[in-house]
């Protein structure tokens, strides 16, 4: 299994700041427990509120590299806890 650590914005090796780190796809799966067609159906549901992508291209192209933002998308995962919490009260 491949792993990998998140990138930081300043591509240093100091702890990262949770709001400038950028993580892929697959650490983005990996947080959440989702399937990849999941997290981008969600992505298409304002409802959802889940976390856009951020585009590390210009490109427009289908397959284009995108990431995430570590904080949005470990703020989703605490606010899915905290709604099964409300529901479990």
């Amino acid at each position: 299994m491949k792993t990998s650590r998140p990138h930081s914005a300043a591509g240093d090796s100091k702890p990262s700041d949770p709001t400038v780190t950028l993580i892929r796809i697959s650490e983005v799966m990996d947080i959440v427990g989702l399937a990849r067609p999941t997290i981008y159906k969600l992505m298409s549901q304002p409802e959802s509120a889940f976390p856009k992508a951020v585009k590390l291209t210009n490109s427009n192209a289908r397959g284009a590299p995108v990431a995430w933002v570590l904080s949005e998308v470990q703020a989703w995962a605490r606010a899915r806890i905290a709604a099964r919490d409300q529901v479990a009260a």
